[in-house]
């Protein structure tokens, strides 16, 4: 008997924070955002998200992680508000791809492109997590990628002369249009 997650089976394991995260009712929720990890696999971003940066005691995470098998991760459950993405928390659910990114040099201009595709299994298991959110949240109308939101620009790492965006996520590599067409969500761009 394998024990490997079940790709149709999420993995719940919250952060050890996630009580301490603003609690939330789910009909608040409207939007979906697309993140990919930027991180070389999920034991690393898990221990990114167990960073405790802010006053409260609680870091940046996501709410869900898939991995590139495909398997579904619970770090932070719908009813709490995640530090994801600047500006959009309270209404939203993130979730997370595993995908390198531009890890390890995410700022510095020489790294600016994001060259690893995302799995077959990956799309899968997020097409049918975005089927089960929209039973769950009456109110989820809405689908964005991490870019779209925070568009903000930072002095290159090995440049300071030169900026480049501080999030690139999911990236020219996610599917948006298989996945759009497998969900009625619409794509938010503000």
């Amino acid at each position: 008997m394998s024990t490997e997650p079940s790709p149709c089976a999420p993995t719940v394991d919250p952060l050890p924070y996630e009580d301490r995260l603003d609690a939330r009712p789910l009909g608040q929720i409207d939007l979906v955002v697309i993140h990919c990890t930027e991180l070389p696999d999920l034991a690393m971003a898990r221990h990114y998200g167990e960073r405790i940066l802010h006053a409260s005691g609680t870091g940046n995470s996501g709410h869900y992680y898939i991995d590139r098998d495909g398997s579904v991760h619970v770090y932070v459950r719908p009813d709490r508000i995640a530090h994801h993405v600047r500006g959009y928390n309270p209404r939203s659910v993130g979730i997370e791809l595993v995908n390198t990114g531009r890890y390890p040099d995410w700022l510095a201009r020489g790294s600016q492109k994001m060259e690893e595709p995302y799995t077959g299994a990956q799309i899968a298991s997020l097409t049918r997590l975005l089927a089960e959110l929209r039973r769950e949240l009456p109110s989820l109308r809405y689908i964005a990628g991490h870019e779209d939101l925070d568009t903000a620009r930072e002095p290159a790492s090995d440049d300071p002369t030169i900026t480049v965006p501080r999030k690139m996520d999911p990236g020219p590599l996610f599917p948006w249009d298989a996945v759009l067409r497998a969900t009625p969500l619409e794509r938010l761009v503000p």
